[in-house]
């Protein structure tokens, strides 16, 4: 992945936010920053403290540096690394977060039981109508975000801290009025490992987008008052 992104016509940085993995992930992230010393960082943490809570502290991370657009991706091939130069040609023509979408065009997904293809659209589906955002990949974890939105959301408010998380940042990006788009790309599961995927994630985001859409109706209500 870190070569393949390196490879690419932009001039990309990477930063690896590591959790501890027992795989060696550290290690191998180290020995290729000497081979790469000024592109390639890597931020460790000393457990699994969430999904949500690791890319908050990689966008805190780059928000201390002088870095104008940051993108989220996971780094197992499910996103195509050669749709950065998409997602970041959005940015450059006007959006304020692009996001790498699965459903814009269809279903774009590759080798997921249709249990899980359906899961997902439909639970899109349903923060559409929840949240009025016209985001058709709700819970997509593909986004490249402009400086100036990461720096407008208060992340430390972020509720959600699993795939639930996806869905409260884009959403805190609607209500402050940010130009969202969304890219087409075909996402790809992926071949080795196993997906974070529970009943509990899925419960937190059922019933977290209702807790959030409530949340934000008595903060309309406190302002109006």
């Amino acid at each position: 992945m870190i070569r393949k992104v390196f490879s690419l016509s932009s001039p990309f940085h990477l930063l690896i936010v590591e959790d501890n993995s027992p795989d060696g992930t550290a290690a191998i992230v180290k020995g290729l920053m000497k081979e790469f010393p000024d592109r390639l960082h890597i931020l460790e943490r000393k457990g699994k403290l969430g999904l949500g809570t690791a890319y908050i502290a990689g966008f805190k991370w780059a928000l201390e540096r002088d870095y104008q657009a940051i993108c989220e991706m996971d780094c197992d091939f499910s996103h195509n690394p050669d749709d950065l130069l998409r997602l970041f040609e959005a940015i450059e023509k006007g959006a304020d977060v692009a996001i790498g979408s699965r459903y814009i065009t269809g279903i774009n997904v590759v080798n997921w039981p249709l249990g899980r293809v359906l899961m997902s659209y439909f639970a899109s589906m349903y923060v559409r109508i929840i949240t009025g955002m016209n985001v058709r990949d709700t819970t997509a974890g593909f986004v490249c975000w402009k400086r100036k939105v990461l720096e407008t959301i208060d992340l430390d408010k972020i509720k959600l801290i699993g795939y639930g998380f996806q869905i409260e940042m884009k959403f805190k990006a609607h209500k402050f009025g940010y130009n969202i788009q969304e890219v087409s790309i075909v996402f790809t599961d992926r071949k080795e490992g196993t997906s974070k995927m529970s009943g509990g994630i899925f419960n937190e985001a059922l019933w977290g987008v209702l807790k959030m859409k409530i949340r934000s109706w008595f903060t309309k209500y406190e302002r109006i008052n």
